[in-house]
């Protein structure tokens, strides 16, 4: 007997935490929430899909060795907090960012 897949779920990465598509507000390719599931907007190319799984995996790595956190209020790297509120969250200068950048 046969089944349809969920179109929702792209790939299981090995700690069992899955990709998801979803809508994201527009400018945003992916998240990374803190359970290390990722989430790529479904409106992106597939090469865009791709190159947004592989920098959210990054930040997963970051998030999974502890480097990497965040809640509504701040982003935390490596110990330090930084305001969400006028952070250009994305931005190729945050160290975080950066690193995902290079290793995407």
């Amino acid at each position: 007997m046969g089944y349809k897949m969920r179109n929702d779920i792209v790939n299981l990465l090995g700690e069992g935490k899955p990709i998801l598509k979803d809508n994201l507000e527009k400018g945003v390719h992916g998240i990374t929430l803190n359970d290390g599931t990722i989430v790529i907007n479904k409106k992106l190319s597939p090469v865009q899909q791709k190159l947004a799984v592989s920098h959210e995996k990054v930040h997963r790595d970051q998030m999974m060795r502890g480097d990497l956190s965040y809640d509504d209020e701040n982003v935390y790297w490596k110990g330090k907090a930084y305001s969400r509120k006028n952070m250009k969250e994305g931005s190729k200068s945050l160290e975080w960012e950066a690193e995902a950048y290079r290793k995407q």
